[in-house]
């Protein structure tokens, strides 16, 4: 198809076009809109509601069952305060990788007039997504659940319902962070708390039952297991594809690389922004709320899907 002197191609895959200052998405988080992204699935909503869920059961456990009725005040007042600090950490992690943009590209801008504007040159050769008709940036991927193309695509999860791309992969590492942190620290104190129940015959061990409460414990446990495993798993897949600069898409389809990789640290000033600083770990960072309920107050937030 020829158009104003270039080439558009309807394909899925290896967009030469790499500059990505061209297109109208955010490309770095102090550009991110005053909207809030949020995606429409039944999956993705029952599984976010999930993890909320779990977390404030663990937190539950810890606090009431285990922390509360301890006999050690500093002991349960510095494990109380650290795991309720590190799970807030976790679901304000977990609320803006939901939440925020993950870089996509704007839907049905492959018009001649857009084309037009962006002044190739005589044959060069730009792709379409035939999904969403949209020029597609280099490393660009179309996700079947959001509906759109995502820069730097790793993959879509049901967990935080929504994909993990250039814009909030930050949120998403930090979310596997702490997740993994408070599973350890939960099963630490469950393990401490049995044993110090068993030692005192379950006397005064807990307000709860015996029963109930070692039922509570085991399901704790259970659970600590289970999201310590799958959450630190995914942390250490996470470095490693920023350290080499290869999205997960990109490593199960054995892309060449046609850009300049930017490894180890660069790599991690990229994701995280500039030079190593508490700025990294805390998932406040960016946060205009100010601007956001102005915005709102004024003509309702806008949701994308």
């Amino acid at each position: 198809m020829q158009s104003s002197g270039h080439r558009l191609r309807d394909v899925e895959h290896h967009p030469l076009l790499n500059n990505e200052e061209d297109f109208d998405g955010p490309s770095s988080e102090s550009e991110l809109p005053d909207r809030i992204w949020f995606i429409r699935d039944g999956c993705g909503l029952v599984c976010a509601f999930i993890t909320w869920f779990l977390v404030l059961y663990a937190d539950f456990v810890v606090t009431f069952v285990m922390l509360l009725p301890s006999k050690n005040f500093w002991y349960a007042l510095i494990n109380g305060v650290a795991f309720n600090f590190l799970a807030v950490l976790a679901l304000t992690s977990h609320l803006r990788t939901m939440l925020t943009d993950p870089g996509a590209v704007p839907k049905g801008n492959a018009t001649k007039e857009y084309m037009d504007s962006l002044q190739l040159k005589p044959g060069e050769v730009i792709y379409k997504c035939p999904k969403c008709c949209s020029i597609k940036p280099e490393r660009a991927h179309h996700c079947s659940i959001c509906k759109r193309c995502i820069r730097k695509m790793d993959h879509h999860c049901p967990w935080v319902n929504n994909c993990v791309g250039e814009n909030n992969q930050k949120f998403f590492v930090l979310f596997t962070m702490y997740i993994s942190i408070i599973s350890a620290h939960a099963l630490i104190l469950a393990g401490f708390q049995f044993f110090t129940c068993v030692k005192d015959q379950w006397t005064e061990c807990s307000d709860f039952s015996p029963p109930a409460a070692v039922i509570l414990l085991i399901f704790l446990c259970l659970e600590a297991l289970l999201f310590l495993t799958f959450t630190a798993v995914m942390f250490g897949t996470q470095i490693h594809s920023i350290c080499n600069d290869e999205t997960e898409i990109e490593r199960l389809k054995n892309e060449k690389p046609t850009w300049e990789r930017r490894v180890r640290w660069e790599g991690m000033r990229m994701v995280f922004g500039g030079q190593p600083s508490l700025l990294w770990i805390n998932p406040f960072a960016g946060l205009r709320l100010r601007r956001l309920l102005s915005r709102t107050r004024k003509g309702g937030a806008e949701f994308s899907v």
